[in-house]
C-alpha cells in the first residue's frame, strides 16, 4: 500500500513522495511535458540522459529543502543577526525582519513552500502569495524591499542569468524555524490566555487553565495586601 506524504506540482509535471509499502520513502519526478526543461520529445538515449539529470536534480533538491526540518533551530546569534539590522560583507545595510511582525511572517510563509522549489520565485510571485496572507495589500515596490533585505541576510539567492530567486539552507531553517513557533506556539498560546474566552472553552487548554488561575492567584494576592495596607 502506497501513502502519499507531499507533492510539488506544476503545469505539467510534479514531484511526489509516497511510503512504498510502508517500508521506505520515495521521491518520484513525474515530467509530462519535456519542452518545459529545454529536452526534446524524440525517445533517444540523449534525450533521455537529460531527462534523468532533470529528474534526479528535482529529487535531490526536494528532499535537501527537507532536510532543514529535522536540523536543529538557528543560534542565537544567526537569530538576532536576523532580526536586527545588520551590515554584509560588501558593507551594504541589511534591515531586520522582525519575528512576529505580520509583514515578515507572510513573506517567509509564502516562501517556505515547497511550489518555488524547483524553478524559485519571483517579485511577481511573492507578492501574489504574500497578498493573500496579508490583511493589506503588498506591492511590487514592498517585495523589491524584502527581497533585497532577505538576500542581504543571506536567507535566498539570485538565480544566475534570471529574475529568480530560491532559499538558501540558512533561509529555510530560519523560515521554518519562525512560521512553525508563530503558528503552532505563540498564536494558539496567546488564544488560550484570552481573558473573554468562555469558562468551557479555556477549561480545554491546560495553558489557559493555568493562566486564569494565575490570574486569580495575582489579583487575590494584590487585594490582601492593598487591605493590609488600609488597616496599619
Amino acid at each position: 500500500m502506497s501513502i502519499p506524504r507531499c507533492a510539488v506540482t506544476t503545469s505539467s509535471s510534479r514531484i511526489k513522495q509516497y511510503f512504498k509499502e510502508g517500508r521506505a520513502l520515495r521521491t518520484e519526478t513525474v515530467i509530462c511535458n519535456t519542452g518545459d526543461f529545454d529536452v526534446g520529445r524524440r525517445v533517444c538515449a540523449q534525450n533521455w540522459n537529460a531527462l534523468r539529470v532533470v529528474g534526479e536534480s528535482a529529487n535531490r533538491s526536494l528532499c535537501d529543502a527537507e532536510a532543514p526540518d529535522a536540523q536543529p533551530a538557528p543560534d542565537v546569534a544567526t537569530f538576532c543577526q536576523v532580526t536586527r539590522p545588520s551590515t554584509t560583507d560588501d558593507s551594504l545595510y541589511a534591515a531586520g525582519l522582525r519575528f512576529g511582525e505580520q509583514r515578515v511572517m507572510a513573506i517567509l510563509a509564502a516562501l517556505v513552500g515547497f511550489c518555488f522549489l524547483i524553478k524559485g520565485f519571483t517579485n511577481r510571485h511573492l507578492v501574489e502569495r504574500a497578498s493573500s496572507l496579508l490583511d493589506s495589500s503588498y506591492t511590487c515596490r514592498q517585495a523589491t524591499y524584502d527581497l533585497r533585505r532577505l538576500k542581504r541576510k543571506g536567507l535566498i539567492s539570485k538565480v544566475a542569468h534570471s529574475r529568480r530567486y530560491q532559499l538558501t539552507g540558512l533561509g529555510r531553517r530560519v523560515a521554518v524555524l519562525f512560521t512553525k513557533t508563530y503558528g503552532r506556539v505563540l498564536a494558539p498560546g496567546f488564544s488560550a490566555l484570552d481573558p473573554s474566552l468562555p469558562e468551557d472553552v479555556v477549561a480545554r487548554s491546560g495553558v489557559g487553565t493555568a493562566w486564569r488561575c494565575f490570574d486569580r492567584a495575582l489579583d487575590t494576592f494584590i487585594q490582601e495586601q492593598m487591605v493590609a495596607r488600609e488597616t496599619l
